[in-house]
Formats: C-alpha cells, structure tokens, sequence
C-alpha cells in the first residue's frame, strides 16, 4: 500500500502524472459540478425558471442554494479524485451515476420532482457515466495492449 505526505499529495493534484483518459473524465465531471454549483449559488431564480421549476421564494432560495454548495463540495471531490487519478473513486462514480435516471424517475412518479428536472439529471449523469466508461475501457485497452 503506498502512503503520500501531505505534500507529495498536494503536490500530485497541482501536477498530475500521468493521469489516465478515465481519471480526466471524472475530473471533468467535476469541474462541470462546479459550474452549476456556482450558477445556483450566484443565480438560482434564472436556473430554477431554467428548469422550469416555480419561481423561488426567499426561503427556498436559500435551501436552493444549499442544494447548490453540496453539488459544489462533490464537484470537489470528483476534480481532486480524477486529478490524482482515484481508481477506487472513479469505480465508485461509475456505479453511482448510473442509479440517478432510477432515482429522478421515482422521484417524478411520486410528484416531488418536476419532469424538466428529472429528464436533465438523468441524461447529464449517465451521459457523463458513458464518457467515463468508455474512456475507462479505452485505459484497460490500452494497458493490456502495453502488457503484450
């Protein structure tokens, strides 16, 4: 098992080596997080009435916008992982990201979600879930063509 200084880990998130097409998928998952973290933490009215969602009041602007942080603290999590190449994590949004179309589509079945707001995190997360998959296997591919 390999143990970094705090450091050499800091170190490896400012220069990323050799970071895989898997890892720079999860990091660009993430830096996308982080943009529409900040759309609704600076502007949620224009995003809710982009999602078609009914104009906020005071009150669930701020909930809205606590929404908005933690996708912006995952954002984080997802740029650092991909940036320092996670292997666990970068399974780990493979497995999650596919269960959110289930999840949206309950949640709109039951009337908690408007249908805009499901049908755009469904296809963002699994479209998101196939870029990473594909350049996962292209990774395995190119590895087991280098092991030859």
């Amino acid at each position: 098992m390999n143990t970094f200084t705090f450091a050499e880990m800091i170190h490896g998130l400012l220069h990323p080596a050799a970071q895989s097409r898997s890892g720079k998928s999860v990091e660009g998952f993430g830096y996308i997080m982080l943009a529409e973290s900040l759309a609704v933490l600076l502007v949620p009215q224009l995003v809710a009435g982009l999602l078609q969602l009914d104009p906020l009041s005071a009150q669930s602007a701020t909930y809205f916008r606590i929404g908005g942080l933690l996708i912006g603290g995952l954002g984080l999590l997802y740029v650092i992982s991909g940036r320092l190449n996670a292997n666990g994590f970068i399974f780990a949004s493979m497995i999650d990201r596919p269960l959110v179309p289930p999840t949206m589509l309950l949640l709109w079945s039951l009337g908690i979600v408007p249908g805009t707001l499901a049908l755009v995190f469904s296809t963002f997360d699994f479209g998101t879930f196939l870029w990473t998959l594909f350049a996962w296997r292209a990774d395995l591919r190119e590895r087991d063509s280098s092991d030859v």
